[in-house]
């Protein structure tokens, strides 16, 4: 039995997130290998989760596979993100992408923007 163990990704998806998101890449007319995630600055509490298609990886991103989905993390936002599970959330009047990110300290009222603080450099180490 080995005493090595598997260090935790940067980023995890949830069956439904998973799921959801091979259903969205399915409907692309575009040659997709994945999802790019990153943060940009905007809203009331500072900062915005950012998803889109990608064909490759980008020469700095960070690259999770969970549940056979392909994860590219902009390497501007990777110390924002580490640790972070991305879930698909189903209500009565919407569906949507949610983020429980352990590095966020609050969100605006309207939940479209977070403050994060970003993962100091000791604790990166324990990451993939």
């Amino acid at each position: 039995m080995s005493d090595i163990q598997e260090k935790p990704k940067a980023i995890s998806l949830t069956d439904r997130a998973a799921e959801q998101v091979k259903v969205i890449m399915a409907r692309s007319e575009e040659n997709i290998t994945g999802l790019r995630l990153g943060m940009k600055k905007g809203g009331c509490a500072g900062m915005e989760y950012v998803m889109e298609y990608a064909r490759e990886a980008e020469p700095l991103d960070e690259v999770v596979e969970d549940k056979g989905v392909t994860i590219y993390i902009d390497s501007r936002a990777f110390l924002f993100l580490l640790g972070t599970e991305m879930d698909y959330v189903t209500e009565k009047l919407s569906s949507q992408f949610v983020f429980n990110n352990p590095n966020q300290t609050s969100a605006c009222g309207c939940g479209e923007s977070v403050e994060i603080t970003p993962m100091s450099a000791d604790a990166v180490g324990n990451f993939s």
